[in-house]
């Protein structure tokens, strides 16, 4: 704990009280896996400058800190948001992919994948050492990428519109590991070039004044492919980006939520309402075009709520199941004891070696969802 106070300016009392506080966590499981490692913890809330994410670490070789990656926030109307936001000169129209946010860095001798919370994730790391090439951080020590992990064989979020059967990273920012100062577009592009590096699609670069317009046409054309939307960026990258997204993205993740309702916040349900309810306005829809998006809001929230209901009722669990796919035993074991430091409730399946990797079934079970409709069919009132 000394040397989160050191790294962080603050005296040990300090320190712990934001431990008690349960503001400051533990974030490393102590394996073999993470030989550079020798502790770690990281910030569970925003504190001070430092982002909720914001990673801690003692290695082998002295004290180390990873910030948070910033919230990005929301525009709900794109005319007047984005003049008002970014004033005047181009913006760039970047696709924001539908995956999980990790923050790839090196420690040492070795690749580690940071997912959103500040948790090094097993799985991801694996696969980010197979997929990043060790040059970027051997010439950029400072740097971190961020990436959008995306693919079919995702813990957290199993998408197949991109074609990926695996998982890969997307990078969306460059920036400094320990300020956040995220590295310009062009220079962002040049790197990746250089290192062979995934980005995130650069859809557009367009003048502010215009680019209510194409954002609305590209939106449009990502919902039909049933793509998240897009991230509006300033060039040089001084001002903090904003997001949007397409209808059916919204609808996507409200079926989500209300498959597992009681697993997620009302806020989390409502903010995507409220959404489309800015969007129906601003497109300015027909009423046909209206009363389809009518429909798939009512389906997003019914139906999977419907499915839940009759598993429960059929002595089943609600579960959340995705593919995984691991190199060694060793990690999966690992990775087995992170979701349970992660608070996640869930069960395994039996490994099947393929091709020399090891396939697994990971079933996240939604225990609170499940036994809020288990005591409503045996009668219990709302």
């Amino acid at each position: 704990m000394k040397f989160v106070a050191e790294v962080l300016k603050l005296s040990k009392s300090a320190t712990l009280r934001l431990e008690e506080r349960r503001v400051l966590r533990q974030a490393l499981i102590k394996h073999p896996f993470f030989p550079d490692l020798v502790d770690a913890y990281k910030l569970d809330k925003k504190f001070g400058e430092y982002e909720e994410g914001t990673l801690i670490v003692k290695t082998k070789n002295g004290y180390d800190l990873v910030r948070g990656y910033p919230k990005i926030r929301r525009a709900l109307t794109l005319y007047p948001t984005i003049i008002k936001h970014f004033k005047e000169g181009n913006v760039v129209i970047e696709e924001k992919m539908n995956g999980y946010n990790v923050r790839v860095v090196h420690f040492g001798e070795n690749i580690y994948a940071i997912t959103r919370r500040g948790y090094i994730c097993p799985y991801t790391t694996e696969k980010a050492r197979n997929l990043i090439p060790f040059e970027f951080f051997k010439d950029n020590p400072d740097l971190m990428l961020c990436c959008e992990a995306v693919g079919e064989e995702s813990p957290f979020v199993s998408k197949s519109v991109y074609g990926i059967k695996n998982l890969d990273f997307f990078v969306f920012d460059i920036r400094r590991r320990r300020t956040n100062e995220a590295l310009s577009i062009k220079i962002k592009e040049k790197i990746a070039e250089e290192y062979s590096l995934n980005l995130s699609p650069i859809l557009g670069v367009v003048d502010v004044k215009k680019a209510h317009e194409e954002v609305k046409s590209i939106v449009k054309e990502l919902g039909k492919q049933e793509r998240e939307g897009v991230v509006i960026k300033d060039e040089k990258m001084k001002k903090s980006p904003i997001k949007y997204t397409a209808s059916q993205s919204n609808c996507s993740d409200l079926s989500y939520a209300f498959r597992f309702f009681n697993e997620y916040g009302k806020d989390f349900m409502f903010s995507r309402i409220v959404r489309e309810a800015f969007q129906s306005f601003e497109f300015n829809e027909s009423n046909d075009e209206l009363n389809e998006r009518c429909k798939r809001l009512g389906d997003a929230i019914l139906k999977p709520m419907i499915e839940s209901i009759r598993e429960v009722s059929n002595g089943k669990k609600v579960v959340e199941r995705n593919r995984l796919r691991f190199d060694s035993l060793e990690v999966f074991e690992l990775f087995k004891k992170h979701v349970k430091k992660m608070g996640i409730e869930a069960e395994f399946s039996t490994p099947i070696e393929k091709n020399g990797k090891f396939v697994v079934y990971f079933d996240r079970i939604m225990m609170s969802t499940t036994d809020k409709i288990a005591a409503h069919l045996n009668g219990v009132l709302w």
